[in-house]
């Protein structure tokens, strides 16, 4: 993996860049649809290419180890093989779920011992684990064991975690350094920082990190509860301390107005569910604000659902035709809200780098804000 950074607005921290990979460029800022057991829900491989123009997706390393499980991935010559998907993916490690499996597992120095949502069944991650399942999965980025504490942890719980996971992390390096890819492509390894919403933590975390010399740094531990305004002040933290010349990932954000502020303190990377989460409750993002489609005020709109995106399910469906299926019902009405949320999110991720290349990021940011942000 290689990134170049390719310009940086003068008035904000907002970047421009280009992440390249053995499966294919990444232009960012990016959002990465997420393909959590190796499908974005209710899209196909061939949408995500054609309508959407993701470039790169995320895959998650707990649940593809407990379903189809390792063995499966590997005789299919790896998760891209599998699911049919050519371009780059990120797995995440699994944190997030250990995280929100509070009641079912068990932390150690060692590693986490959790009980499967599944079946029940008892399982156990360590960093050298799943650095193991990463490879097997055959993702373009990994990420390395941490632990994710809830957003209101207190001081000195935020500390021992992170500690731990710098602990965790080294381990994971270490890991990765032994092992190859069994497919033949390059993969690179990211660390996560941690800290809660302690600024000397965080910093402690982001200066740890990159002594170890990561190819890139992940943000963790955010959007877990903490007001948005804290989330922004620790994003600005961290990313002062972390080395330019490498990517900046923000795990787990977030709404348009989130990216878009995050992308001005610096940020390069982001993944969220809430495209196709929301989008599947109705929630549609548009290029003229959000709308809730199962409202009766859509009933009789046959206007375009984004009159101002130019892809086949914003131009093609109207507004009554999209609330007539949620409300029947049908299973196309899920389809259509996530390709248009997936669409925009990728959209805006496009005008923002457009923004940024030609030295007007703060402007667009004033303008497009109130637009996407208002509620039709």
């Amino acid at each position: 993996m290689r990134f170049t950074l390719l310009h940086t607005d003068t008035e904000t921290n907002a970047r421009a860049g280009l992440l390249e990979t053995d499966h294919g460029p990444v232009e960012t800022p990016i959002f990465m649809p997420v393909g959590t057991v190796g499908s974005v829900k209710a899209v196909q491989p061939r949408e995500l290419i054609d309508d959407v123009q993701a470039q790169i997706i995320l895959g998650n390393t707990y649940h593809l180890y407990l379903r189809p499980g390792t063995e499966v991935l590997e005789r299919a010559g790896g998760l891209h093989r599998f699911m049919r998907w050519p371009g780059p993916i990120l797995t995440d490690s699994g944190g997030y779920q250990v995280f929100s499996l509070a009641a079912r597992r068990k932390l150690s120095e060692e590693g986490v011992r959790f009980k499967s949502h599944l079946d029940g069944s008892y399982h156990t991650f360590t960093p050298e684990s799943v650095i193991d399942i990463q490879r097997r999965i055959g993702a373009d980025i990994m990420m390395v064991l941490d632990e994710c504490p809830p957003g209101d942890a207190a001081y000195d719980y935020a500390r021992t975690s992170h500690e731990l996971t710098l602990r965790w992390a080294a381990r994971c390096k270490q890991r990765f350094d032994e092992t190859a890819c069994p497919y033949g492509h390059g993969q690179a390894l990211f660390a996560i920082v941690q800290g809660v919403v302690y600024p000397d933590l965080r910093r402690e975390s982001a200066r740890c990190l990159v002594e170890m010399d990561f190819p890139g740094y992940a943000i963790g531990g955010l959007s877990v509860g903490e007001p948005a305004e804290q989330m922004y002040a620790m994003v600005e933290v961290v990313c002062a301390e972390l080395p330019a010349h490498k990517p900046r990932y923000l795990m787990g954000v977030g709404t348009p107005e989130n990216l878009i502020e995050n992308i001005a303190r610096g940020v390069d990377m982001f993944d969220c569910v809430m495209p196709t989460r929301n989008g599947r409750n109705g929630m549609i993002f548009t290029t003229e604000g959000i709308l809730n489609i199962k409202n009766r005020k859509w009933r009789t709109d046959f206007s375009p659902l984004d009159p101002g995106l130019d892809r086949y399910v914003s131009q093609t469906f109207t507004k009554a035709y999209v609330r007539h299926l949620f409300i029947a019902g049908e299973i196309l009405g899920l389809q259509i809200a996530s390709l248009q949320n997936l669409s925009f999110y990728l959209w805006l991720m496009r005008e923002a780098r457009r923004a940024i290349m030609e030295g007007r990021f703060a402007a667009w940011r004033a303008e497009v804000l109130p637009r996407i942000r208002r509620r039709l």
